[in-house]
């Protein structure tokens, strides 16, 4: 069965979201500081890119093998970007940084909603 519109566009949007972070990760000051070695930056360098290829999966599934619970996580981690983010501006205001973040957390909530809506409702419901 092929895949509905609204799902083509929901993974279309998660993985340009995820490519975009990842680019964000590329990018990122590895300087070490006083207060942060350079194995502290490495080991979060690797957790972030875990955590995309993690997110990448759960689109993966939600959109090919029609997982619901995966669609769900995906919304929880949604949620959480989003409270990180508003943190992240409250603490050093709106940087280039999270701009990108921005347009990230906004590019997933448009994929989820369709993911949500139109021909998409039934394709979770198996």
């Amino acid at each position: 069965m092929p895949l509905p519109r609204n799902v083509r566009l929901f993974a279309a949007l998660l993985y340009a979201s995820l490519g975009l972070d990842a680019l964000s990760v590329a990018f990122q000051d590895r300087t070490p500081t006083a207060t942060i070695g350079s194995d502290v930056i490495m080991m979060a360098h690797l957790i972030a890119a875990a955590l995309i290829l993690t997110l990448v999966y759960l689109v993966r599934i939600a959109s090919e093998d029609r997982r619901n619970w995966a669609r769900w996580l995906l919304v929880v981690s949604l949620a959480l970007s989003v409270l990180s983010l508003f943190q992240l501006i409250s603490d050093s205001g709106l940087q280039l940084d999270n701009l990108i973040e921005t347009i990230s957390c906004a590019l997933t909530g448009a994929g989820l909603y369709y993911s949500f809506t139109g021909d998409a409702r039934g394709w979770f419901d198996r």
